[in-house]
């Protein structure tokens, strides 16, 4: 799979990663032996970049990632990303260097490690992207080898904005996709003329852009798909990348008569997101092997043509444009 530079980490991984979300809590519950077996699947198809947090399933998919680079993954050169500040409520003073190397320790005893490859603050409230003792604290981090490198994961692109132009922020991790356009306009030519990497999340709609839902889908009460639609719980952008369901399954329906002979709906997505400019990683989740190998399988499609990205664009433009844009 082709490979990209992380930004300012460095450090080469593939154009598509994994997002474990799915493996620790908020998708419904995922057996032990199927999510190793998903990290397994997923390198086996030529991934080499994970992406996790210390709140999912309050660390079990640290600790499982953890087990597998321990186990059958320990010859694989994988970069983890992992993020941290969800552990409390998410308020300005709560992010200091205390709590910092409190959240950092724990994520290296649950990954097996000495250093962590990237550290990302976790959607944290807008102040902290300007606070300057935010980025000393991790520069200390840095310093003292805790951390590799960090970066952000942000809600709206003023916030990546903001953070670009910090020296010594490596990436940005942002909500991209073909119902979530914004970030083209401004937040990927920054990051480029930066040296910012770019980390696409939600890429596929928490599952819209795979066509396989209809209006009468009904989700597990402990998933967010069920839960987090009005964002009660946490943004709401997070979960169907903040379009409404019903609008989004039509949107989604349409979407899929755009993808080429071959390549499936979610395929075509990942495949959308890898092409746009700035892009370095698109980290799909998944929750069994089969959809780890084919969103791997994204990585190896040919680029989809002019006539593809116009007709996204339109779909934007008609269907999801005045839901998303003035918010993220």
């Amino acid at each position: 799979m082709e490979q990209r530079v992380l930004g300012r980490t460095g450090r080469p991984v593939s154009v598509v990663g994994l997002g474990t979300w799915q493996l620790g809590a908020d998708w419904g519950e995922v057996d032990e032996g199927e999510a190793l077996t998903v990290l397994d699947s997923a390198v086996a198809g030529g991934v080499t970049f994970f992406d996790t947090a210390d709140v999912y399933g309050d660390g079990r998919s640290e600790q499982l990632i953890g087990q597998y680079l321990n186990t059958a993954g320990r010859d694989a050169d994988i970069l983890v990303a992992t993020k941290l500040g969800r552990r409390l409520p998410p308020a300005p003073e709560n992010y200091v260097m205390d709590n910092f190397r409190s959240w950092v320790e724990r994520s290296l005893r649950n990954l097996g490690v000495d250093r962590l490859d990237l550290v990302q603050l976790h959607c944290p409230p807008t102040p902290v992207y300007s606070t300057d003792a935010v980025y000393d604290a991790l520069d200390t981090l840095v310093a003292e080898q805790k951390i590799a490198a960090y970066g952000v994961s942000v809600e709206t692109c003023d916030e990546a904005l903001t953070a670009i132009a910090r020296p010594g922020v490596a990436s940005v991790q942002i909500i991209l996709n073909p119902f979530r356009l914004k970030p083209l306009e401004r937040v990927l030519p920054a990051a480029s003329a930066a040296g910012v990497g770019i980390i696409a999340r939600v890429p596929l709609a928490s599952g819209l852009l795979s066509g396989r839902y209809t209006k009468d889908t009904v989700f597990a009460a402990d998933d967010h798909r069920t839960y987090n639609r009005d964002g009660s719980s946490f943004d709401q952008g997070e979960t169907f990348s903040g379009v409404d369901f019903a609008t989004g399954v039509e949107a989604a329906a349409e979407f899929g008569e755009l993808a080429p002979a071959g390549a499936t709906p979610a395929q075509t997505a990942l495949r959308w997101i890898v092409q746009q400019p700035g892009v370095t990683s698109v980290i799909p989740g998944a929750r069994t092997p089969a959809q780890a190998r084919a969103n791997a399988g994204a990585g190896d499609l040919p680029d989809l043509p002019d006539s593809t990205l116009d007709a996204v664009r339109d779909l934007y433009d008609r269907r999801i444009r005045t839901q998303v844009h003035h918010r993220w």
